[in-house]
């Protein structure tokens, strides 16, 4: 059997087309796999902020057009990278098992989050972060940071700025564990959707036993619950949410929150069910925020 893995050509992204490419074989030592590497419109579009150049799926978009177009039968994304709302005939086949979700603030002598100078610069191109940090601080000066891992440490190191916030599992599969980070508590700042795990993308009703076998499940029920919540909240890249659902025996706990871009407003809840019922749980905290006054940031941010 031969299977070509669409992926973006970052070295992140390479990284995790070839750690599922090695889950596959393990399953299957005879399958012949070759990567592919597609540019997405966030790869080629580096200036502007996601929202201005289409928000969530812009590096994802190309890489489904080749799976529809059959040109690829596999696409590898980070699956915070994802959509909730997949285009017709494509699936979430399979999710790896999930790193830690944590958010990392690296600065150049690693100091944390409460002994940056007053006014210090972050950089950093996600609202959801922006926004906590905001909520958090708001003496520091949140400025837009885009580029690949790489580039924003080079940005940190020319000193740009005086902190960038990466997630740590993409520092981590990257060997850059040494690089002088501070974990981001999730009390003060909670991970975007599916953050720490990989998503397989397929055709529907294709590789369902092959992508059974390396997907881990009780990652795969928690990645349910926060799309489920991030679905019904109507979240892209445009609206700051944060989420992060923990397994614990047979208990799914799900935490969620909703921010304005500015930081002054924050709607957070928490809710547990059972870890069977991924959907009702996400539904159930979605209402709740939304009854809280998250309705009303969202509408606001969907306005503008």
């Amino acid at each position: 059997m031969r299977l070509r893995i669409g992926t973006r050509g970052s070295k992140l992204a390479l990284w995790q087309a070839r750690y599922v490419a090695g889950l596959l074989r393990e399953v299957d030592a005879g399958v012949e796999i070759e990567l592919c590497v597609i540019k997405t419109k966030g790869d080629r579009v580096r200036k502007l902020p996601f929202a201005a150049i289409g928000g969530k799926g812009v590096f994802v978009k190309e890489i489904e057009d080749a799976l529809l177009g059959g040109r690829i039968e596999l696409g590898v994304h980070s699956l915070k990278d994802m959509p909730t709302e997949l285009p017709g005939g494509l699936v979430l086949g399979g999710v790896t098992k999930r790193e830690e979700p944590w958010d990392a603030l690296v600065t150049r002598d690693g100091c944390g989050l409460d002994e940056l100078k007053r006014g210090a610069k972050i950089g950093t191109g996600s609202l959801r972060r922006a926004a906590q940090l905001r909520a958090y601080r708001a003496d520091l000066e949140v400025v837009g940071f885009r580029g690949n891992v790489d580039t924003r440490l080079r940005k940190l190191r020319a000193g740009e700025v005086d902190a960038t916030v990466l997630a740590a599992a993409g520092l981590r599969r990257l060997g850059l564990s040494d690089v002088a980070q501070w974990r981001i508590p999730y009390e003060v700042m909670l991970p975007a959707m599916g953050q720490g795990a990989l998503g397989i993308e397929v055709r529907e009703g294709r590789f369902s036993d092959l992508l059974g076998a390396i997907s881990d499940e009780v990652t795969f029920r928690a990645i349910r619950a926060e799309r489920t919540l991030l679905r019904r909240l109507g979240g892209g890249c445009r609206t700051p949410i944060g989420c992060l659902a923990e397994v614990e025996g047979s208990v799914l706990r799900l935490e969620g929150v909703v921010c304005d871009p500015d930081g002054r407003r924050v709607v957070r809840g928490r809710r547990e069910g059972k870890d069977t019922e991924p959907d009702a749980l996400g539904e159930a905290l979605a209402e709740d925020l939304l009854a809280r006054g998250a309705e009303e940031i969202l509408e606001e941010i969907r306005a503008e």
